[in-house]
């Protein structure tokens, strides 16, 4: 008897706070609206940080949530948004270099050292010497 008593009150309490969040989420969508025709065809100007913050809610929320909301700009629109910064989040221009890697210094001046002191080496000769004293190079390295 007492489980099942509980079992109403906590039902009870779970729709008063579900009303209570659906009155204030119908509150926000409404002051969207009026928003949005108060702004009338002129183009919203956000930030990068304000797109930032929206796709991430929208992406959250799903398409379908998206497109029974008042928002301030097309679903399709958020989403794409929120797919720029993931292909921005996970780019790795910004930690490349152009060109080749450069040789450590210390090879560098070995093998110009090698290469002055035996002018009739060519590359293999030179290349089989290092690889003696342990420094592998090729044509990659």
């Amino acid at each position: 008897m007492n489980g099942i008593l509980l079992q109403f009150v906590v039902t009870v309490l779970a729709g008063w706070v579900h009303r209570g969040q659906q009155q204030i989420v119908d509150y926000l969508i409404e002051e969207n609206r009026v928003l949005r025709e108060q702004l009338g065809k002129k183009r919203l100007r956000l930030t990068n940080d304000q797109r930032r913050r929206i796709a991430v809610k929208a992406k959250a929320l799903g398409r379908s949530a998206l497109l029974g909301m008042a928002c301030i700009v097309t679903p399709d629109t958020l989403l794409r948004w929120y797919r720029n910064l993931v292909a921005k989040k996970y780019d790795g221009t910004a930690a490349r270099r152009p060109g080749r890697p450069p040789i450590k210094t210390n090879i560098a001046k070995l093998v110009t050292q090698m290469a002055t002191a035996n002018p009739g080496w060519g590359y293999t000769r030179l290349r089989g010497a290092l690889w003696n004293l342990g420094h592998d190079l090729g044509c990659s390295k």
